[in-house]
């Protein structure tokens, strides 16, 4: 048997310009002295808090454990492959870009960071940047930048809670207030900012204006209707498909048997960590021999692929997202803006 188990995560809080100190939407019992924008909670420094790896760290577990954690459909066996994280923007993020995997290897980093944002929660009006307006091209935007109305060239939208946005590498995009996002992203940390409204902050218009693309597939993604589970008591939302990942909602009132199965109808076997992130309600997660783990709003849940099954168990209910790597190539997901 595997020495691993489910891992319950400690949040980190990341202090940014642009957060909130009030995090109750999804941390009822945390206070804090400062604005917080981001609470990380499967990043390589990340620490497990049960169990006899407590304290651990993502990063020192995927060297120790390489696939019997990440599982076999990760690029890099020995690196924990998704970073996942609630966003609390109070103001507008500053205008931003990641490259795609092409550019970032051109940069020495070892890969780019393709996203996607669930909206938990939105106040009306809540928008979203994403992408050039149709039309608006790099040198056009890099003179808005220069003018200070980089703002006006960009594709405003507004966002509903339940949306899934796509935002592949090479997307500028922005945050504005009035959402909480579920973030989920390649492993890493690459980014350029494009423009920040005149904060005393450094911008990176060499290498982010080189990894900007004037067309890309990001947009609110075009999911099939949720399907019923547990004769209609419960539901399954398959919400992006990605190159980079998998996400799906479930909303349970009754007990579920996941597995740790790479995603996709052609797994061929592969096999991958699965992180569970809470947005509502509470449910533990059980496997045969191993303690029982709660998971609450606000917490993640780090299935390791050699666990091969689980289940969830709602206490009343439980509503959470699913992470995981597909297990071979797949196509970027349908979108609409």
């Amino acid at each position: 048997m595997t020495q691993l188990y489910p891992f319950l995560m400690a949040p980190a809080f990341d202090p940014r310009p642009w957060g909130t100190l009030d995090l109750s939407a999804i941390y009822p019992n945390a206070k804090f002295n400062e604005r917080i924008g981001e609470a990380w909670l499967t990043g390589d420094d990340c620490a497990v808090t049960n169990g006899p790896l407590a304290r651990k760290s993502l990063s020192q577990l995927s060297q120790e454990f390489g696939a019997e954690l990440v599982g076999t459909a990760a690029r890099d066996p020995r690196r924990f492959p998704l970073l996942l994280k609630f966003l609390f923007p109070e103001e507008k993020l500053s205008v931003q870009v990641h490259p795609d995997d092409a550019m970032a290897q051109r940069m020495a980093e070892p890969w780019g960071k393709t996203e996607c944002w669930y909206v938990a929660h939105a106040k009306p009006g809540a928008q979203i940047a994403l992408g050039l307006k149709p039309g608006v091209t790099i040198s056009q935007f890099e003179q808005s930048i220069h003018e200070n109305r980089a703002e006006e060239l960009l594709n405003w939208i507004n966002v509903y809670q339940g949306e899934m946005i796509y935002v592949a590498g090479g997307t500028v995009h922005t945050l504005g207030p009035g959402a909480v996002i579920v973030e989920t992203q390649q492993q890493s940390d690459t980014t350029f900012r494009l423009y920040d409204y005149g904060r005393a902050r450094p911008l990176h218009l060499e290498r982010g204006l080189m990894s900007v693309k004037e067309k890309t597939a990001s947009g609110k993604t075009i999911r099939p209707a949720p399907a019923t589970i547990h004769g209609g008591k419960s539901r399954h939302s398959s919400m992006i498909a990605a190159p980079y990942f998998a996400v799906d909602l479930f909303e349970l009132k009754e007990p579920h048997v996941f597995t740790t199965q790479a995603a996709g109808k052609e797994h061929g076997g592969k096999t991958s960590v699965q992180i569970l992130v809470a947005v509502e309600g509470c449910g533990v997660v059980e496997v045969q021999g191993r303690d029982p783990v709660t998971l609450t709003k606000g917490d993640a849940v780090v299935v390791p692929s050699a666990v091969e099954s689980f289940t969830v168990r709602p206490q009343w209910a439980v509503e959470f997202l699913k992470a995981s790597i597909p297990a071979g190539r797949v196509p970027e997901p349908a979108t609409r803006m």
